[in-house]
């Protein structure tokens, strides 16, 4: 059931209906899923209007991820959730680090060579190498960007 979803574009807010283009569920889904994930909490307005934010649009990919893709059920993407959220609140890098609600593995060459990982990448051709350590490079400026204040 792997689908390519579109970009997310750079605004602050989003109605229910975009957030539902944008994540590949319906409004009701993501109403039901409001009631089950207590991260998952957007502003309401004027008449009981729902506006998500950036962050709470990658939650929605992100449980979405879960219960679609990996085939976890409502209660394990709900714990897997509580553990991610555990994970931030605590800090202390027992788990993945989040950005915006999103799971970032960090991979360092340290790591990458002591799994024998980077050499097997290398292997394939010589330029893997410097091709990884400048997306690896990209990726952080993007990160940078995304935790940055505006």
């Amino acid at each position: 059931m792997e689908q390519t979803l579109p970009s997310i574009p750079a605004k602050r807010y989003f109605t229910i209906g975009e957030v539902a283009d944008l994540c590949g569920v319906k409004p009701h889904v993501l109403r039901y899923w409001e009631q089950e994930f207590s991260q998952l909490s957007p502003m309401k307005r004027r008449g009981n209007r729902r506006y998500y934010q950036h962050h709470e649009v990658l939650m929605i990919r992100r449980i979405r991820d879960l219960l679609y893709d990996q085939g976890f059920t409502i209660v394990g993407a709900r714990n897997k959730m509580q553990e991610i959220t555990q994970a931030r609140r605590r800090g202390n890098g027992e788990s993945a680090n989040l950005v915006d609600g999103i799971e970032v593995i960090e991979l360092t060459e340290a790591s990458l060579a002591g799994s024998g990982q980077l050499g097997a990448y290398a292997a394939t051709s010589p330029d893997v190498e410097t091709a990884l350590h400048q997306v690896r490079h990209a990726l952080l400026e993007i990160r940078e960007m995304l935790t940055g204040d505006f």
